[in-house]
């Protein structure tokens, strides 16, 4: 699977930056009645639905050429939320202090999920501190990880906080 993800993200990255965004990351996912490909497309000003409906449309047509899934699929474009996904390492380290949850794809220390704080990044490790522990776990074995964004309740308003490396 990462192999095909590779292969679809040098095609369609091209195509996405000349659009002006930046291509977050892809999931191909497993077919219930038919695959779903989703590209998550980001950029600094923020994203729109009628910026994903153009995206979709300008990559379909490099889909529709090249026919690298070669099966029928459902594509999705979206903003990357802000619960994120995380797929490079780089991303990662924008979120270093923030709320996250890892999967893997095969259990460490017995478990499959850990729900923490992002400590850092080393290598090709990201370490998580899920209560008293910290956990230095291998990218290579993340099935899924996500940014949990926090909520701060005050004065009759919820905001979300988000603090990133950028702000620093």
């Amino acid at each position: 699977m990462a192999g095909k993800t590779t292969q679809l993200s040098e095609l369609l990255t091209p195509t996405i930056e000349s659009l002006g965004f930046e291509l977050w990351g892809l999931e191909l996912l497993p077919p219930f009645r038919k695959p779903t490909f989703r590209v998550y497309i980001d950029r600094e000003e923020g994203v729109t639905v009628d910026d994903c409906a153009m995206v979709s449309r300008h990559i379909s047509g490099v889909l529709d050429v090249e026919d690298p899934i070669q099966t029928e699929f459902t594509l999705e474009v979206s903003s990357p939320g802000i619960d994120r996904l995380l797929f490079r390492p780089e991303q990662y380290r924008l979120y270093i202090g923030e709320p996250i949850e890892v999967r893997l794809r095969m259990p460490f220390e017995g478990r499959r999920k850990f729900r923490g704080w992002l400590v850092g990044v080393e290598g090709d490790e990201v370490v998580v501190r899920a209560g008293e522990h910290e956990y230095v776990l291998p990218l290579n074995s993340v099935e899924r990880a996500k940014v949990e964004p926090r909520v701060e309740i005050g004065k009759g308003k919820n905001k979300l906080k988000r603090e990133s490396a950028k702000a620093e």
